[in-house]
């Protein structure tokens, strides 16, 4: 792959992964591409009492559950909480959960774990009862063939695709007018991204056919972004302290209406694997893209 040949050329300047859906992300040298994308992204997920997902939109608080991947282990520290050990290799009991609109497999993480996040994410005089869960790898839950066409697109618990990507410049732009408004400028942890591409004018991703990322391995993975990412009140919510204020969504909706959606307010694009499954994707990589006219 010659990214001189694409209209485009960017380099992956940032990588995340997420292992429990809507907790704090984990930025990474590199990292596997799977299937469903990332290797361990959104692997895990916090569900309430009836086996329906939580959030950040409900429980703020879980943005300050902080992840570490180790060799055999995911560790999970809060404030004011012993750390939480998840071994890889084990899971309890099969349980059915629900994401969004869709009823799947998945496996409970026992009564620790389900106490820890019980505890930490209750608010005085609200008592939760919250279970950690884990996919199941036989499970299939496939995105949106509206907007994947002919591809099958297995995801695990995201909202609804492999891959999240936003470039720098998308964020430069939204942080220009931040300023201009007498707000404070805002990290890319907020839009919650898995690849973060450097190079790109802002929001070219939302204009490329594909990006071909030049890997080490003998051919070049190959994502394709399908649709707009339509934003919800997260990006409000400052990672580091699980506060809100207005000014991000306040600022997004002045431009970022997207036809494409309705007029949702959008930002960055969900992608899928196209090639590249067990490849791995490391900082510094080229990205080559060819614009989309349609």
């Amino acid at each position: 792959m010659n990214p001189a040949d694409f209209d485009l050329q960017a380099t992956i300047a940032r990588l995340f992964v997420y292992p429990i859906k809507s907790c704090a992300g984990v930025e990474l040298k590199e990292s596997l591409l799977v299937e469903t994308g990332l290797e361990f992204d959104r692997a895990w997920m916090v569900v309430d009492e009836t086996g329906e997902f939580v959030s950040q939109r409900e429980l703020p608080r879980m943005a300050l559950i902080r992840p570490t991947l180790k060799y055999s282990e995911m560790v999970l520290r809060a404030p004011g909480m012993l750390a939480l050990h998840i071994a890889f290799d084990r899971v309890e009991a099969p349980v059915k959960v629900r994401v969004w609109d869709d009823e799947v497999a998945a496996y409970d993480m026992g009564d620790i774990a389900a106490q820890w996040f019980s505890d930490f994410l209750s608010e005085p005089g609200k008592p939760q009862r919250l279970r950690l869960v884990r996919f199941d790898p036989d499970q299939r839950r496939l995105a949106s063939r509206k907007w994947t066409g002919d591809v099958e697109a297995p995801t695990e618990f995201a909202d609804g695709f492999p891959l999240l990507v936003v470039g720098e410049g998308s964020l430069a732009s939204l942080n220009e007018r931040l300023s201009a408004a007498g707000h404070a400028n805002v990290g890319i942890e907020r839009f919650r991204p898995n690849i973060v591409l450097a190079g790109l004018e802002a929001h070219d991703e939302d204009r490329v056919d594909a990006l071909h990322v030049q890997t080490e391995d003998a051919q070049a993975a190959q994502l394709r972004p399908v649709k707009p990412c339509s934003r919800c009140p997260i990006p409000d919510i400052d990672p580091a302290t699980a506060t809100s204020s207005p000014e991000v969504g306040d600022t997004l909706r002045t431009y970022r209406a997207d036809p494409r959606v309705d007029g949702a307010i959008t930002f960055g694009m969900n992608a899928i694997v196209i090639e590249g499954v067990d490849c791995n994707l490391k900082v510094g990589q080229a990205v080559g893209a060819n614009l989309r006219f349609d």
